[in-house]
């Protein structure tokens, strides 16, 4: 059976039970919360161990996440408080304490994979070493930059290269095949840079059918490119010139992420590059928008300011993030993550009394911050330089889920002024109390060894942060590490700006992790444990919605009826009967926010995030091409690292995430076997081989050639 997608009139309406939270939500979180059958669902195939409930989930991370402490016995009580309103990552409360069922896997979600070296036996290494990381667990971010172009010549093969989108094939494959052995589903990120001669077929890649599904796709968007793109300039396409070309190639110097004994080098550490052809930098602008629009691949990282921003930018150079951007990260890089759950701390919601409790807020972050700092020994990474990497740095993610849910309830429309200002706010407490706890950490256990470590200052060093030559610095100088990460990094210097006393102590003593703080989509964190909470950073879906999941044994994803949190704790305080379709102008979703203002609360969030943030700026699926093509330049002015964008393609994909409404105006044509043909609404239901799915959900699964596969 093989089918095909038209827009049609509205269609049949899947039935679904709908389920409540029976906890009072006006109290403080200290039972088990009752979770809707859908969220229950999906922690118990993703987090849950057999027999688990939530609360034994809780006891069994608090018992292993106090188990490196002197005291382990003390922490374990404190860190089971603090989950009633924290959830660390996805890794690290499926596996943590989880030994008996589960060997070789990690808690870590965030990596990003070794320099890939231009040759096949390193490029074979690099997939070797990615097939490890993802058994465990992990997802990988890689940066196919230093690949060369297809078409350049092989030293030693007499042939050409197939260039980096065949080798990320490969990749592909490997996540695939990882995957498909048992476990969590992989996930990788490819990055490529915005002037690899490949750049083009790299955008456009998600335009042929089935490929690189288990890629997110980012373009690497530099300062130069901005500035081209602005003045309407052309864009030189470049890839280093091995030497027996420098006579016969127009070439240009440049910064380039790898070292190679065939290329040439000038004394300011550029690389020379042969000029492969050049392109208006508008017109190559607007093939990305033009992809994103229609695949929602691929988004952006301002890698850049990624660097510039980096509180280690004296010792790391950033070139790609893990699977959703939320971790900018070096070779080998690893980071944990942990998330706040912003709804538990709303006092007498949907009131003309309601309010956030900043200082059980505060409390709880100092808390989980020592909980997550101690996922750093036991980490459970397969690659030693992984491990190394972890340990030397203790990088943590710690950020939030609930925000469009707690402003709701807090009668703030999301995108507003007022809610721009809540979460500049909240945001900012959440960097203090991390830096405050990482100064009491480092005084008790000692601060992370890359800071207790002495930099020799480069040139590069005093170009890339003038301050030091202000302060009499000069190449050659030696200065702590702790003193560069805390004096002359932005993020660090933005904190002083609201403590200084603790900055300075910080420069003294070191901090116990060299980054604290990232807001990582949590889509199924949040949908589970978080009773439907919205994810990260993110508006509500919808109130009321599909979500479609792959689970263990069944031949397409299953659809699963879910209901926000605030719609669950509105019919709980205010109004038993409330019809999702006719709730109050307060309860907004991703669609009904202007695009700009989906990037504002982005931006006041980022100002004091030093790692990045992760979000999807969702677009509704009739918003006409010049309406959207100006979102991504817009985040760029407001300072942010990345940018990702979803507006629904049936043609395209089936999200994970649909609105009734998309679905049931979306019709699909299965061919059957006699060559007749079959049309149906997305949400209508089939019979089909002993399993019942949504029509959209069969025709994506045969479409992708996934069909009994998940």
């Amino acid at each position: 059976m093989r089918g095909r997608w038209t827009q049609g009139p509205q269609g049949r309406t899947i039935s679904g039970r709908r389920c409540f939270v029976n906890a009072d939500p006006q109290q403080e979180v200290s039972r088990p919360a009752v979770l809707q059958d859908a969220s229950l669902l999906i922690a118990q195939s993703k987090y849950f161990l057999p027999g688990e409930d939530l609360d034994g989930m809780r006891w069994r991370l608090a018992r292993a996440l106090a188990a490196p402490e002197a005291q382990p016995q003390r922490w374990e009580t404190a860190f089971h408080r603090a989950l009633q309103h924290a959830c660390p990552g996805g890794r690290i409360m499926a596996n943590a304490g989880a030994e008996r069922w589960k060997s070789n896997v990690s808690t870590i979600n965030c990596t990003v994979s070794q320099t890939l070296d231009d040759s096949m036996a390193g490029i074979m290494q690099a997939a070797s070493e990615a097939a490890l990381t993802l058994k465990a667990g992990c997802g990988i971010g890689y940066d196919f930059t230093t690949l060369r172009p297809r078409g350049a010549h092989v030293s030693g093969a007499g042939a050409e290269t197939s260039g980096p989108l065949s080798f990320m094939d490969v990749f592909d494959a490997v996540c695939r095949t990882v995957s498909s052995a048992g476990g969590r589903r992989g996930a990788q990120m490819a990055c490529l840079d915005i002037s690899h001669p490949d750049v083009e077929a790299f955008i456009t890649a998600k335009r042929e059918v089935g490929r690189l599904r288990a890629f997110n796709l980012s373009v690497l968007i530099t300062d130069a490119f901005v500035a081209a793109v602005r003045q309407d300039a052309d864009w030189p396409l470049v890839f280093p010139a091995f030497r027996h070309e420098l006579d016969t190639r127009p070439v240009l110097w440049r910064h380039w992420p790898a070292r190679d004994a065939n290329f040439t080098v000038n004394e300011r550490g550029e690389t020379c590059c042969r000029i492969y052809r050049s392109v208006p930098a508008r017109a190559l602008w607007d093939l990305v928008m033009r992809s994103t629009y229609a695949y929602s691949d691929p988004g952006f990282i301002l890698i850049d300011e990624c660097n510039r921003m980096n509180p280690l930018w004296f010792s790391e150079e950033i070139r790609a993030t893990n699977p959703c951007g939320e971790q900018p990260l070096p070779p080998h890089g690893a980071c944990l993550l942990g998330s706040i759950d912003l709804a538990s701390f709303v006092r007498q919601a949907f009131t003309p009394q309601a309010h956030f409790d900043f200082d059980g807020y505060a409390d709880t972050v100092r808390v989980f911050a020592r909980m997550l700092d101690n996922v750093c020994d036991i980490s459970g990474l397969p690659l030693r330089e992984q491990r190394d990497e972890i340990v030397r740095k203790r990088r943590h993610g710690m950020g939030y889920f609930g925000l469009g849910s707690t402003l709701t309830m807090l009668g703030q429309r999301y995108g507003s002024p007022a809610s721009i200002d809540f979460t500049a706010k909240v945001t900012q407490r959440l960097a203090l109390e991390n830096w405050r706890a990482a100064l009491e950490l480092a005084k008790e256990k000692g601060p992370a060894p890359a800071l207790a470590e002495s930099v020799e200052l480069m040139p590069a060093h005093l170009q890339r942060n003038p301050a030091l030559a202000r302060d009499g610095h000069k190449a050659g100088d030696r200065l702590p590490a702790r003193v560069l990460h805390a004096r002359y990094s932005v993020h660090l210097q933005r904190i002083a700006g609201l403590d200084p006393v603790l900055v300075d102590a910080l420069a003294e003593t070191g901090a116990r992790y060299t980054h604290a703080t990232s807001i990582a989509p949590t889509g199924t964190m949040s949908a589970s444990v978080g009773n439907n909470a919205s994810n990260g950073i993110e508006p509500s879906f919808a109130h009321s919605y599909i979500r479609n999941m792959i689970v263990p044994g069944e031949r397409a994803k299953r659809a699963l009826r879910m209901e926000s949190l605030e719609l669950q704790r509105y019919r709980a305080l205010v109004d038993p009967k409330a019809d999702p379709a006719k709730l109050p102008p307060i309860f907004v979703t991703a669609a009904d926010i202007e695009p700009k203002a989906h990037v504002d609360i982005q931006a006041a969030a980022q100002t004091w995030i030093d790692s990045s943030i992760s979000k999807t700026i969702n677009v509704p699926s009739a918003i006409a091409f010049e309406d959207f093509k100006d979102i991504y330049l817009y985040a760029i002015e407001r300072g942010l690292k990345g940018c990702t964008t979803f507006r629904f393609n049936p043609e395209a994909h089936q999200g994970v995430l649909v609105q009734d409404a998309d679905l049931a105006a979306t019709r699909y044509e299965f061919r059957m076997a006699d060559g007749s043909t079959l049309q149906l609404a997305g949400d209508a239901e089939i019979e089909y081989e002993g399993g019942r799915y949504t029509a959209a959900n069969l025709y994506d699964a045969l479409k992708e050639g996934q069909y009994g596969k998940f």
